[in-house]
């Protein structure tokens, strides 16, 4: 019998009422799995940790959205734990990753319908990350969405709207294993996986186990240039802008003379004049659907 944690942020999403716990006990019974609950609280990180020195899972099921996947990554990283996400926030930009189902149901029923794939995680200025972070135009609409009480893809949106006019560009020295330069850019988006959770794709290139990441740069652009971009995000063909580039690396170091706002997974970390990123490549074990062909894994 598989013992089964279930990390639960009841505060994820639109707020819209969830029947989860319900589920998770009527699918106890189904599944044959032992099960405990731990609802993120005052002392998230902590507090995971004792649940998984408690429970001793072989499975940590994580019901919220990309910050709530990033915190328990962070932690189970490196071991033989395995993840299981349950799509339940704003965006679940690492669910689309693995095109996860949207109900939780179909998610817990992968602990016996679905496969383990090992992936590379990104260490950024000591923080993890599992999909993707970045500097510029994304993570002030970041900042201006955590300030928001609101939540869900509109709320997003209405800052990406507001932050449109705001369009400004930064100089930032990139130094990889391979070479140093400088670059102007819009945005910087350091890539472990290849879409937002609205489908844009910022890296598609991008493969989640390969030992590399991608640094994503958003060259400066007019803004009638600006539908044009979105479009070719929306369909997966950025690399065919004259205003994007990306740099494969296993580490980087970016250095930029102004202080600028990073955020990872999501959650703005701070203002910082220089992020140090390194690869951990095989570092984390996703349970995901098995009768899907992933084109950013590598078999």
């Amino acid at each position: 019998m598989q013992n089964i944690l279930f990390i639960i942020n009841h505060k994820a999403g639109d707020d819209k009422p969830t029947n989860l716990k319900d589920i998770i006990v009527d699918l106890s019974k189904q599944l044959n799995y032992k099960f405990h609950i731990y609802y993120l609280g005052d002392n998230p990180e902590q507090g995971i940790k004792s649940a998984i020195q408690q429970y001793e899972p072989a499975i940590v099921a994580a019901a919220g959205g990309d910050g709530t996947v990033n915190l328990v990554a962070s932690i189970i990283k490196n071991t033989p734990i395995k993840l299981l996400i349950i799509p339940n926030g704003s965006a679940n930009g690492m669910a689309k990753e693995f095109n996860m189902p949207a109900a939780a149901d179909e998610c817990i029923k992968l602990l016996q319908t679905g496969k383990t794939v090992t992936i590379d995680l990104l260490s950024i200025n000591q923080n993890i990350s599992a999909h993707l972070a970045d500097v510029g135009l994304n993570a002030r609409i970041v900042k201006r969405f955590q300030l928001d009480r609101k939540r869900g893809l509109i709320t997003y949106a209405k800052h990406l709207f507001n932050e449109i006019f705001f369009i400004k560009s930064r100089s930032f020295l990139i130094e990889t294993e391979e070479k140093t330069r400088k670059v102007k850019a819009v945005s910087l988006t350091f890539a472990n996986a290849t879409r937002y959770g609205t489908g844009a794709v910022i890296n598609p290139e991008g493969k989640l186990n390969d030992g590399l990441f991608e640094i994503c740069i958003i060259k400066p652009f007019a803004k009638i240039h600006l539908f044009s971009i979105a479009i070719k995000m929306f369909r997966n063909r950025l690399n065919y802008s004259a205003y994007f580039e990306t740099i494969s690396c296993k580490k980087a170091i970016i250095r930029s003379k102004r202080r600028t706002l990073l955020q990872i997974d999501g959650e703005v970390i701070g203002r910082t004049k220089e992020i140090n990123l390194t690869c951990l490549p095989a570092a984390l074990q996703v349970i995901i659907p098995a009768h899907l062909n992933y084109p950013t894994l590598i078999d």
